[in-house]
């Protein structure tokens, strides 16, 4: 590769005058989309999910304070199909320009690659981080008919009772999760798969499944309304607003975590700039006192990166998943 006297003298005379430049130039350049207008038109956040979920009640509470931040419009559009791949396939297919986004649980966006052969995207070439928002550990519980309080209760009586284990979708990390839990605690049941964690959640509390694991910010209210029974979280450590309810780790299987991970994605292209202004404004509102308490009492706790981190938690959870895969020979076509 060759450079001109010329240009390298541009080049020179480019980087002194960026280093010369006071901050806040700098960041209105950010502001402005890399020298552009952005936002000059309203933005789609899609949630590859039905309403009513964790990812569509965190977008719902983030769309005005973005929209005012922005100054523009922002669209909710529920693409619910595929175990989200739908959604982020719209998103990966989308014009690189900063007003399609996706909010949705990044787990279930790791695991797709290992689990479906033919999938029309690559997450990982596709698509680029955004901002991570929130973490909402998935609850065991079982319908108030099933006679078990605690684990090892449930282990035992899936051994010579007939359970039905409700999953928001075949694939989705509860699935996954479920299964993971199955093969360390020794449980049998049979999965049940749904489109939607919402329904999943309705079939057990009348009884039409016996077990369900899901995310806290979805399942709780049924919980509190006693109409679903608690039997453990499976966050690492104990939730400050269950903390008389034991993980699973402290249940019979050591190291045990899961649940769902609320985060933004764009599609690959998106210039820095935009993604470093989304990144800041989504991290500012969801840090906002009103919105980290609603949460809070509702089981999500506010959990905010950069991009590069929230591609490293990506790269974390697809070896994680594509292990739980192999071993445990799941495959979706």
């Amino acid at each position: 590769m060759t450079i001109n006297r010329r240009g390298a003298l541009g080049a020179a005379l480019a980087t002194t005058l960026a280093a010369s430049l006071p901050l806040s130039a700098i960041a209105q350049g950010a502001q402005q989309g890399g020298g552009g207008n952005w936002p000059s038109k309203p933005i789609r956040i899609i949630v590859p999910y039905p309403p009513g979920g964790s990812s569509d009640i965190i977008a719902r509470s983030i769309s005005q304070p973005l929209s005012e931040a922005l100054g523009q419009s922002v669209i909710i559009d529920n693409k619910a199909g595929a175990n989200g791949n739908l959604g982020a396939d719209l998103l990966a297919k989308a014009p690189a320009d900063g007003y399609t986004l996706m909010l949705c649980d990044l787990g279930a966006l790791a695991i797709s690659p290992s689990l479906y052969p033919k999938l029309p995207f690559d997450p990982s070439k596709d698509l680029r981080s955004v901002s991570m928002l929130a973490y909402s550990p998935h609850l065991l519980v079982v319908h108030p008919s099933v006679q078990a309080n605690t684990l090892k209760e449930l282990v035992e009586l899936s051994k010579k009772s007939d359970l039905n284990f409700a999953v928001t979708a075949s694939g989705s990390t509860a699935h996954l999760a479920g299964i993971e839990l199955q093969r360390k605690v020794g449980a049998k049941w049979e999965y049940v798969p749904y489109k939607g964690g919402v329904q999943a959640v309705l079939d057990t509390v009348s009884g039409q499944t016996q077990v369900l694991m899901n995310g806290m910010l979805a399942t709780y209210p049924q919980v509190q309304a006693g109409k679903l029974k608690l039997i453990a979280v499976s966050k690492a450590t104990r939730m400050p607003l269950i903390g008389s309810v034991p993980t699973i780790a402290e249940q019979g299987a050591p190291g045990y975590e899961s649940g769902t991970w609320q985060g933004v994605v764009a599609a690959r292209g998106v210039p820095d700039a935009v993604i470093a202004r989304l990144n800041k404004e989504l991290v500012r509102i969801i840090r906002t006192p009103d919105i980290r308490a609603r949460l809070a009492g509702q089981g999500a706790e506010v959990v905010t990166m950069t991009a590069p981190e929230q591609d490293q938690f990506f790269a974390k959870e697809r070896a994680r998943w594509a292990q739980v895969i192999k071993e445990a020979n799941v495959r979706l076509d």
